[in-house]
C-alpha cells in the first residue's frame, strides 16, 4: 500500500490547477489577439519561420515602395518629355510658315516674337522638378537647373552625364533620370557648310540638301572638304579625316550649279581657284541653340539680295532638319522610358503576388483559427472547473476536519 501524504495531495492539486489555468491563459491570449503563436515558446518551429517570413514582407515591401517612386519618377519623365514635343512642333509649325516667300519683315517678327516665348516654354519645362524639388534633367546636379543662360543670353546646360538608378527588386535595378545634356543638346546637327577664310570675298556655298542618306551615313561622322579649281573647271571632295578621296556629281565646276557629293547637295557660287569649303556631317547641336538660331535670322537677315536669300532658305532647311532630330531624341527617349515603366510594372505584379503568398504562409502559422480555439477554451474552462471541485473534494479528507 502506498501511502500519500496531504502534502503531496495538495501540492498536486495546485499544479495541475495551475497548469490548466495556464493552458486557459494561453488560449484566451490567443482569442484575444488573434495569433496562434504569441511568442517564440508557444511553438519554437514556427516562430523561427514566422521570424523569416517577417523580414521577407519587410524586403518586398521596401521595394514595392522603391518601385512606386520610379513609377512616379518616369513617368513626370514621360509627360515632361511629351510636352516638349508639343512645343518643338509648334516651333516646327512656326518655321514651315516663316519659309513663305511672301511674308513680309514684320510678319517674320511676329513669328520671331512668338518663337521667343516657345523658346522660354521649352527651357521651363526642361527645368521641371520633382515632388522633393530636384530638377529632374540635372544628372546628379538635382539642386541646379538644368538649363539656364550664359553670360551672352544663350541656353546652355548646367548638369553633369549622371543617371539615378533605384533597386526595386534583388539584383533588379532601373535608371530613374535622364540629364537633359542627352536629351537636348547632343542632337545630330542637319549638315551644314562653311566656307574656308582665305577664300573669294564672293565666293559662298548654299544649297545644302541631304538627298541619300545611306551615302552620307557612309561617310558620317567625318566632315567632308569640297575644293574647287577653277584652272581645270573641277570640283574635288576628301574625306577630312582620312583623306579619301570622294566622288562628285558632276566633277566640272560652274558657278551656281547644283552638285552632290556623298549624298550632300549643294551649290557653290563665284569660287576662286583653291578656294575650300567644308560640310559638317557630324555635328550636333542643342535644340535651344537651333530656336536662337532661328530667331536671329528672322530678326536680321536682310532677304533683298541673293546671298541673304539662300542663307534665309539654308537656315529654314537646316532648322527643319534640326528641329526634325529634336523630335526623334525625344520620341526615341519616350520609347526608352515606356520600356523602364513596363519593366517596373511587372516587378510590381511580381512582388505584388510574392507578398500575397509570404502573408498567406505566415498567417496559416500564426494566426488562430477561433472555432477551434473556442472550443479549446470550453473545454478547458470545463476542465478547470472540474479540476477545481475534484481538488476541493479531495482536500477535505484530512483527519484534521474531523476534529
Amino acid at each position: 500500500m502506498i501511502r500519500i501524504s496531504s502534502q503531496q495531495i495538495f501540492s498536486g492539486g495546485i499544479n495541475r490547477l495551475q497548469e490548466l489555468n495556464s493552458s486557459l491563459n494561453q488560449t484566451q491570449e490567443q482569442i484575444s489577439t488573434g495569433k496562434r503563436v504569441n511568442k517564440p515558446s508557444d511553438d519554437p518551429v514556427a516562430a523561427a519561420r514566422i521570424l523569416k517570413l517577417d523580414q521577407e514582407l519587410s524586403r518586398i515591401e521596401t521595394y514595392q515602395r522603391n518601385a512606386g517612386l520610379a513609377e512616379n519618377r518616369l513617368q513626370q519623365e514621360e509627360s515632361a518629355l511629351a510636352s516638349s514635343v508639343d512645343v518643338i512642333q509648334r516651333i516646327r509649325e512656326l518655321t514651315v510658315q516663316a519659309g513663305n516667300g511672301s511674308l513680309s519683315p514684320n510678319d517674320r517678327k511676329s513669328i520671331s516674337s512668338e518663337m521667343k516665348e516657345r523658346i522660354g516654354q521649352l527651357a521651363n519645362i526642361a527645368n521641371t522638378r520633382d515632388a522633393s524639388g530636384e530638377y529632374i534633367f540635372s544628372g546628379f546636379q538635382g539642386s541646379t537647373a538644368a538649363f539656364g543662360k550664359d553670360a551672352s543670353g544663350s541656353w546652355v546646360y548646367q548638369g553633369d552625364e549622371g543617371q539615378r538608378v533605384l533597386e526595386i527588386d534583388d539584383g533588379v535595378t532601373v535608371p530613374i533620370s535622364d540629364h537633359g545634356k542627352g536629351i537636348y543638346s547632343s542632337v545630330p546637327a542637319a549638315v551644314f557648310a562653311e566656307s574656308d577664310p582665305g577664300n573669294a570675298a564672293a565666293a559662298r556655298i548654299d544649297g545644302i540638301q541631304v538627298i541619300n542618306d545611306g551615302a552620307l551615313s557612309a561617310v558620317s561622322p567625318d566632315d567632308i572638304t569640297i575644293t574647287v579649281d577653277t584652272v581645270a573647271g573641277t570640283v574635288s571632295a576628301v574625306n577630312s579625316r582620312t583623306g579619301d578621296p570622294l566622288t562628285v556629281t558632276p566633277a566640272a565646276y560652274t558657278s551656281g550649279e547644283s552638285f552632290e557629293v556623298a549624298g550632300v547637295q549643294a551649290t557653290i557660287t563665284d569660287a576662286g581657284d583653291g578656294d575650300e569649303f567644308t560640310l559638317r556631317a557630324g555635328e550636333r547641336q542643342s535644340v535651344f541653340a537651333t530656336i536662337e538660331n532661328l530667331i536671329d535670322g528672322l530678326d536680321n537677315i536682310d532677304k533683298g539680295w541673293p546671298a541673304g536669300q539662300a542663307a534665309y532658305d539654308d537656315l529654314i532647311a537646316a532648322s527643319l532638319q534640326n528641329l526634325d532630330n529634336a523630335q526623334e531624341s525625344i520620341v526615341q527617349k519616350q520609347t526608352e522610358i515606356g520600356g523602364r515603366l513596363n519593366a517596373v510594372d511587372s516587378t510590381k505584379s511580381f512582388l505584388e503576388d510574392s507578398s500575397v503568398y509570404s502573408e498567406d504562409i505566415r498567417s496559416q502559422l500564426r494566426d488562430v483559427d477561433y472555432a477551434e480555439a473556442i472550443s479549446n477554451l470550453s473545454f478547458q474552462s470545463f476542465v478547470l472547473q472540474a479540476a477545481q471541485q475534484s481538488f476541493a473534494q479531495v482536500s477535505q479528507l484530512s483527519l484534521f476536519d474531523r476534529l
